[in-house]
């Protein structure tokens, strides 16, 4: 007996210090990533003071840009997201709205709210699509602006595919139908563009959390904390991953993901990659990898970045089966991709895509559900271990300080990488603003790692047993309550 408890100690050893090493190399690199994200946030601020917005929405002959909306079922927030993106600041734009076969009056509510009339568009762009487009239309108040496309339902991929084809200018801003933009969003996401035009082929954005704040008319006038534990918590992740993580890797050179709620690409690229892929549940993020795929084997001297300040406001579920819907189905998606691309990495000819960026995601990310929730039996084991040896003399597998340290120094490991994110919204734009709302958030970049933490963990984990599974794609159903007052 002896022999095997000093063997299953030596195995538990291991185990513990290979869960250690793993979480050191995770939040050390989180940590890394927050240098550049600050280094980089502090740039973009003293480059706004010249920047030149006012001549550049003054000049003759800008970059036009095509704002794609897919929706479906989207009556609760559509007509306010129209509304504050036919009001964008941005000398040449258009908004095409692509109905996805609602089922409830979303369609209705836009022919009647901007007068629209049915007319038939001829669409540029020859990217095949699933679902049969029904009818096109445009508004009264200004036909060039604002145009609706109603299709049969594909998909959110199909739906963005059928507006690529209809849409008329150089570059391509996707959002969601649930998003709104600020006033000066397109000014910024596209200066890129301006100001690299040979190199820069696609750029994102911050998406932020609207719960509970205060919309006027498609516009946050009033930001403020949401009441709900949930939404609070997707607050911190939310800064976390874009201030952070996107910030990071585009000041490495190695941006993998543009959000689907706010992304911009150059439409000859768009057609070049024959748009979306209808068949993958991550197809935003799909698309930006098989852009780097495309630049790489070409050989092309072309980047993707991040631009901190355009911000979309999006509305977060507040209901714990729809974020387990809508956290598996992320996970599946990423899971897809590296089924897809994941001879990617370690090719020179990716850059610090394939060499960096991917190998990053495929351990700290798309691997970490699994080594959370192991992690978390490990631990269990290991306490329930503490009862066995009141009934079993010599029974010591486990010391426990030292886990009891590695548990603690994970966590204010964790703790401390959301506490930089706030930082970084601190000392750069500062949107929250008042004591209340910044203790909430600090608040709430502790809750998460008791308990939500945990269940994140599970629902990915989730999402890379429905791939191993072969299983049917399940988008859910996102209720949402609409923009309003607090």
């Amino acid at each position: 007996m002896s022999a095997f408890v000093a063997a299953l100690g030596h195995v538990m050893t291991v185990v513990g210090l290979g869960y250690a090493v793993y979480s050191v190399l995770i939040n050390t690199s989180f940590l890394l990533l927050s240098g550049l994200a600050l280094s980089d946030l502090l740039a973009y601020r003293r480059r706004l003071d010249f920047a030149g917005y006012d001549e550049w929405f003054r000049e003759p002959h800008p970059r036009g840009v095509s704002v794609l909306m897919p929706a479906y079922n989207e009556s609760a927030t559509i007509v306010q997201s129209v509304q504050a993106m036919t009001s964008l600041r941005y000398p040449d734009f258009e908004v095409v709205v692509i109905d996805d076969g609602s089922k409830d009056d979303t369609v209705a509510k836009v022919i009647a709210e901007f007068d629209m009339v049915e007319v038939p568009l001829v669409p540029g762009g020859h990217i095949p699509t699933k679902g049969e487009v029904l009818s096109t239309w445009v508004s009264r108040r200004g036909a060039r602006n604002l145009a609706l496309v109603v299709k049969r339902n594909g998909g959110k991929a199909d739906a963005l595919n059928a507006g690529i084809n209809h849409s008329r200018k150089e570059l391509v801003c996707m959002v969601d139908a649930d998003s709104l933009l600020d006033p000066r969003a397109l000014l910024d996401v596209s200066r890129p563009f301006a100001d690299d035009p040979g190199r820069v082929v696609a750029a994102g954005g911050v998406v932020r959390v609207a719960n509970g704040s205060r919309v006027e008319r498609g516009r946050v006038t009033d930001l403020r904390m949401p009441r709900g534990w949930l939404a609070r918590i997707q607050v911190t992740e939310y800064l976390r991953a874009f201030l952070i993580g996107r910030a990071g890797w585009s000041r490495a050179g190695g941006l993998l993901i543009i959000s689907g709620a706010f992304g911009i690409f150059r439409k000859d690229v768009l057609l070049e990659v024959d748009g979306l892929a209808t068949d993958c549940i991550g197809e935003d993020a799909e698309l930006v990898v098989r852009i780097h795929r495309l630049l790489g084997d070409q050989r092309r001297d072309a980047e993707v970045v991040f631009v901190p300040e355009p911000v979309a406001w999006t509305e977060v579920p507040e209901d714990r089966a729809v974020l387990r819907k809508q956290r598996r189905r992320w996970h599946r998606g990423l899971t897809e991709i590296f089924a897809r691309h994941g001879r990617m990495m370690f090719r020179p000819r990716y850059g610090v895509i394939g060499m960096v960026t991917m190998p990053w995601f495929f351990l700290f990310e798309l691997l970490a559900p699994i080594v959370e929730v192991t992690g978390l039996a490990y631990f269990l084991v290991l306490m329930a271990s503490l009862g066995v040896e009141q009934f079993l003399p010599g029974w010591d597998i486990v010391n426990v300080p030292v886990v009891v340290l590695l548990l603690a120094a994970s966590i204010l490991y964790a703790i401390l990488v959301s506490l930089v994110a706030l930082l970084a919204e601190e000392i750069s734009f500062r949107r929250y603003r008042g004591l209340p709302d910044l203790f909430r958030a600090m608040g709430a970049a502790v809750e998460e790692n008791f308990g939500y933490r945990q269940l994140n963990a599970w629902w990915r984990l989730g999402g890379i047993i429905e791939v191993l599974r072969r299983s049917r794609h399940d988008w859910g159903d996102m209720q949402r309550k609409g923009f309003g007052s607090p």
